[in-house]
């Protein structure tokens, strides 16, 4: 069996993060990226947590982990070395239906988290069914070097000529944007000729400049 790849859109939903430390830090601040309501479930916290604590940005609940703590929550990562608690967590999960994941133990997780490349608005994911975390990261960094940062600017081309279409009650094949997306395309970010860029596209799709 494999998991399912998605990308939730958990702008505004409540999350749990149990765990103060490094691997809690970068559960919190992916989860604060997309929009995330945050809440910490630690004694503890990094210097670094402490201060999105101390601007508003997360709620911190200043004790260790107790049963029926997720209850409300949408998502709960487990950020601690103790596996007693990632049990728990795991356990209480399918009871309050919250998906849970624990860092690097699988076996306490019914989600992982890839590891993920960001252009914009252009997100590369790469998993290997929570079996070698270790590899995912080395395939994602030879990914970086063919997704240059110019891609950031293609997606957001792309986003906009596709809005001004959808505006105009135009739908595309996705033959037809294949065909678009070419070289003259990408050569014309390269160069920084971003609204060269986007009027080429809308000529090559057939909306004229």
């Amino acid at each position: 069996m494999g998991y399912y790849p998605i990308f939730l859109d958990l702008t505004g939903r409540p999350c749990i993060v149990v765990g103060g430390g490094l691997v809690a830090e970068r559960k919190v601040e992916g989860l604060l990226q997309v929009g995330a309501d945050v809440t910490i479930i630690s004694p503890g916290l990094t210097s670094r947590l402490t201060s999105l604590v101390n601007q508003g940005k997360v709620r911190h609940i200043a004790r260790p982990y107790r049963a029926g703590d997720l209850k409300g929550y949408a998502l709960a990562f487990v950020a601690t070395n103790d596996h007693r608690v990632n049990a728990d967590v795991a356990r209480e999960g399918p009871e309050q239906s919250v998906w849970v994941n624990a860092a690097d133990d699988p076996a306490h997780c019914n989600f992982i988290l890839p590891s993920i490349l960001r252009r914009g608005e252009l997100v590369v994911a790469v998993a290997t069914g929570g079996s070698s975390p270790a590899l995912s990261r080395v395939v994602r960094e030879e990914l970086e070097t063919y997704f240059t940062e110019d891609y950031a600017v293609l997606a957001e081309v792309v986003a906009e000529v596709r809005r001004e279409f959808r505006g105009r009650s135009l739908a595309l094949s996705a033959e037809a944007w294949q065909k678009a997306l070419n070289g003259d395309l990408r050569r014309l970010i390269r160069e920084g000729k971003q609204e060269e860029a986007k009027a080429y596209l809308l000529k090559r799709l057939g909306a004229g400049v």
